[in-house]
């Protein structure tokens, strides 16, 4: 059978390419010339001319190919997955067979259920500061296979998700882990398989350093870590102020991107500080985490308009409310109902001390507000069924001082496109609900 480690193994074969989103149509560009004939299949209908409905003849479609290079977003235990290995068809990922071809001495990837895109983004930074080419590509840009990215020089600091861990089988020379969590249960199944998914990119054949955040779930999970693991404590140095990033997650992030720079590099700590100190003005934050929309500022106090909209899991939601356990907080939660567990964030509702009002949207909002209402009943609670609605209800449960902040703990694919359009959304509805009195 057809075992392909690198893109040239399917050369002159007829591949089939399941998912046609953003990997699905970059893995369509590199295979282009390569493979006899390609199949392209969707779930969704209306992905394109020559794409095919998974339930419309698209499956059958793939039985016929030699391998199928499935994208992420397809659980990689889904039953037509699972029926395509059974009658002998390959089933393979992009990022892996990119893995195989690549000098993996240059790749750093980073994964982790929060604070994963924070850290690609301060990986590549840091490297540019010391004066290092750095590509920052996967989740946070393009898929590194695209023929678009010049992957032949620089450092390749790849952002990985637990979707793309399971079909990864070779190391890259470091793997980054910011956290784990609980996040896409519906994928993955249960906790457990999510946890043992998301690791096995540190698993994965071949040495490498592993780079870990020195959290508890992490140290509990440590018989699941593979490579040469070091744990990493949080920076308190100051540069995640420097750099404008708030919380003590962030100050977590910061550290694992100096350890994987120094480590990358072989260059000083000291130094690598120093000079992202001194470009500290041109590292921009990555939108939709903790990032300021608008501030009313009146002679009663302020009321600050904050974007969390990337927090799709209760844990950077809870890094979120600990960022602002000092001040009020009306939090917009909810959405897309993945299953997971929301008993910890009630308890952190329960727990702060200034006032706090939650607005809950979706079904992932339903189960919220139970689990609040259960463990945290003096919070208040709204219900909204559109942004307009929540935004409204935070600004008059908070009244002139506080933090509207969205930060949702769960995915957006309810109502929205994907997460950037529900932030969009609510920077919008904050904007029209202030006027002229708003001040980004």
């Amino acid at each position: 059978m057809l075992r392909p480690t690198g893109f040239a193994d399917l050369a002159g074969r007829r591949v089939g390419i399941f998912g046609y989103g953003v990997e699905g149509r970059a893995t369509h560009r590199r295979l282009l010339g390569l493979a006899d004939s390609l199949v392209l299949v969707d779930d969704a209908p209306g992905r394109g001319r020559d794409v095919l409905v998974t339930t419309d003849g698209g499956h059958e479609a793939l039985l016929t190919c030699d391998a199928v290079v499935k994208s992420p977003g397809i659980p990689r235990r889904r039953p037509d997955v699972l029926d395509l290995e059974e009658h002998g068809v390959v089933v393979c990922s992009a990022l892996n067979l990119w893995l195989h071809d690549v000098d993996r001495s240059r790749v750093v990837t980073v994964t982790g259920t929060k604070g994963k895109s924070t850290t690609t983004a301060l990986i590549a930074f840091l490297l540019e500061c010391v004066g290092d080419d750095a590509h920052r590509v996967g989740n946070s840009g393009l898929p590194p296979y695209d023929p678009q990215v010049d992957d032949r020089h620089g450092w390749l600091v790849v952002e990985v998700s637990s979707y793309q861990c399971v079909d990864i089988d070779v190391a890259p020379s470091l793997v980054v882990v910011t956290s784990l969590g609980a996040d896409h249960l519906d994928w993955h199944g249960s906790l457990e398989q999510y946890h043992d998914d998301k690791l096995s990119l540190t698993r994965a054949e071949g040495w490498h350093r592993t780079l870990v955040a020195d959290q508890p779930a992490l140290r509990a999970a440590a018989d699941r870590l593979g490579g040469d693991v070091t744990y990493v404590a949080p920076d308190d140095g100051g540069l995640a102020n420097v750099l404008g990033l708030l919380g003590a997650h962030n100050e977590s992030n910061v550290a694992l991107a100096l350890a994987a720079v120094t480590a990358m590099t072989e260059r000083p700590r000291d130094e690598v500080i120093a000079a992202a100190a001194g470009r500290a003005a041109s590292f921009s934050p990555l939108p939709g985490r903790l990032t300021l929309v608008a501030t009313r500022a009146r002679h009663e106090g302020a009321l600050r308009f904050v974007d969390d909209g990337l927090a799709t899991a209760p844990l950077p939601t809870l890094a979120a409310l600990a960022v602002f356990a000092d001040e009020p907080v009306a939090l917009i939660a909810g959405g897309f109902d993945r299953g997971v567990d929301y008993a910890e964030l009630g308890e952190a509702l329960a727990a702060r001390q200034p006032a706090t009002a939650l607005i809950t949207m979706g079904e992932a909002g339903r189960r919220l507000a139970d689990v609040t209402r259960e463990r945290a009943p003096r919070v208040r609670q709204y219900r909204a069924d559109t942004m307009e609605e929540a935004v409204a209800h935070a600004v008059a449960a908070l009244g002139e001082h506080g933090v509207v902040l969205l930060s949702p703990a769960a995915p957006s694919f309810d109502r929205y496109r994907d997460w950037e359009e529900r932030s969009r959304d609510f920077a919008h509805e904050v904007h029209r609900s202030l006027g002229r009195d708003s001040n980004p």
